[in-house]
């Protein structure tokens, strides 16, 4: 069974919303048999992501950049990952109180520097967090599982 690890931070509760709403996706069982691993970003170690088959990635914007949690993952991740994750397919979503760019740029550099493929378009989540976004954050978390089980990435 393909397994989608999940890593997120938020702080004020958007991020997690969004979180919510990526994991009921990945649940649903059309998506079909993947096993789900949610780990928050302060947590998650690089035994997650080398047993991982896809990652998504949920941070807040904070600042302009990704949120503090965020990147102490990928501090703690990159090297020990960086000859054994190329190619790992990743999604990111975003809650963003201004444009999210600055955020989705941080996040594009280092796993640029990770060699991992983006298996579908960067969900940002611009101001007032609405219905509108939490159903694409579901439709994320969806795609990506079923396109683990699938075998398509």
């Amino acid at each position: 069974m393909k397994r989608l690890l999940v890593v997120w931070h938020s702080a004020s509760g958007g991020t997690r919303q969004m979180l919510e709403a990526v994991l009921e996706g990945a649940r649903d069982p059309e998506a079909g048999a993947v096993e789900i691993i949610a780990r928050p970003a302060l947590s998650a170690g690089e035994e997650d992501v080398r047993a991982a088959d896809g990652i998504l990635l949920g941070t807040p914007e904070n600042f302009g950049y990704m949120s503090g949690g965020l990147k102490d993952f990928f501090d703690r991740i990159y090297t020990p990952c960086l000859e054994h994750t190329a190619g790992l397919p990743f999604g990111l979503f975003i809650r963003a109180g201004n444009d999210g760019r600055g955020a989705e740029q941080a996040v594009q550099r280092i796993v640029t520097g990770l060699r991992w493929r983006q298996i579908a378009p960067t969900l940002i989540a611009r101001g007032p967090l609405e219905d509108t976004a939490l159903v694409e954050a579901r439709e994320l978390g969806l795609g990506v599982a079923a396109g683990l089980a699938a075998g398509i990435f």
